[in-house]
């Protein structure tokens, strides 16, 4: 089955399904398995981690695989961004932070620029400076973004906003979209497609140790929590207003309320935290996924997911279809 939008018409795809740039999750071989199956795979580029990024980059199979960064560390790496336009130009993916100092050379490279917003002002920005692709993500998203809008009301809020303003500019929905119930929702918000990051996470090509993806499916979306605790220990200087979304452990129930406090004792934390990773013990490691785990309760390939996904959303639109139609 497929479902035609306007993302799988832009970019020739088969599926309106983007990967997430995740790091370290969204390594070469998952990139290149939804990109085989037919959706938009994402490299992830994180923290601009340029060894990990050469390792993963070597591994990607085809030529229409895109990346992502997190924009505000490019500084610390600038010609990483330069090799991820000339070796995945499929598209370019920005998150969390202006991404006006480098739409220009995206858009010089003729890569399509993808920017996730969090709010109307960021996707006016975004637009402003030539996004194509706006990705707009709720709270209920793994990993970082704003504490402010869950996705349902967030979504039509930008379709509509962007219908006036830009109406060439495509709309991914994100955040809480695990099956084809979230993908056939996102459509009927006005979306053009959707970008998954948590649901991926737990496949089998993600860079994800087994005893992690494991504890998911035991999980609620309960039991998640937005969190800054390992940005702290970790010492990375997120913008104002992100935070994470993490499932919760016995490490955030410490320090949640206490980050101050954490950062005289980072320096040990650190430590703790870092063995904790070597040995999979996720009560001190942090596990980031988002309130969609309560809706994954098995580690496919992520082909197969994609299939299942559209499969589900195709026969929940049609169901309904003759119904309207009488």
């Amino acid at each position: 089955m497929t479902i035609t939008t306007r993302l799988t018409k832009r970019f020739g795809i088969k599926h309106p399904i983007v990967l997430a740039p995740m790091t370290p999750a969204s390594g070469g071989a998952l990139a290149s398995a939804v990109a085989a199956a037919g959706g938009l795979g994402l490299l992830g580029g994180g923290y601009v981690d340029r060894v990990w990024f050469e390792a993963e980059s070597a591994k990607v199979t085809r030529s229409d695989v895109g990346a992502g960064f997190i924009t505000w560390t490019i500084p610390e790496d600038p010609g990483l961004l330069d090799i991820a336009l000339e070796r995945h130009p499929r598209a370019m993916m920005l998150s969390f932070s202006d991404p006006g100092l480098y739409a220009a050379r995206i858009k010089k490279a003729g890569v399509p620029l993808i920017c996730q917003v969090h709010c109307l002002d960021h996707a006016f920005r975004a637009v402003d400076v030539g996004a194509d692709v706006i990705v707009a993500q709720g709270t209920e998203a793994g990993g970082h973004g704003w504490a402010l809008r869950s996705t349902m009301p967030f979504v039509p809020s930008v379709v509509d906003a962007l219908a006036a303003r830009a109406p060439d500019v495509l709309v991914l929905a994100a955040g809480g979209i695990a099956d084809g119930r979230g993908l056939a929702a996102s459509l009927m918000l006005g979306a053009d497609g959707v970008l998954m990051g948590t649901r991926f996470w737990a496949t089998q090509e993600a860079l994800i140790p087994d005893a992690a993806k494991t504890m998911v499916l035991e999980a609620t979306g309960d039991e998640t929590i937005r969190t800054s605790v390992y940005d702290v220990v970790r010492r990375r200087v997120w913008p104002p207003g992100y935070t994470g979304r993490l499932m919760r452990n016995d490490f955030i129930e410490r320090w949640q309320g206490h980050e101050k406090e954490l950062e005289q004792m980072r320096g040990e934390e650190l430590r703790k935290v870092e063995e904790a990773q070597k040995s999979d013990d996720f009560e001190i490691a942090n596990v980031t996924v988002g309130e969609s785990i309560g809706l994954i309760h098995d580690i496919p390939k992520a082909g197969d997911l994609i299939h299942r996904i559209v499969a589900e959303a195709s026969n929940r639109l049609m169901k309904f279809a003759p119904a309207l139609a009488a």
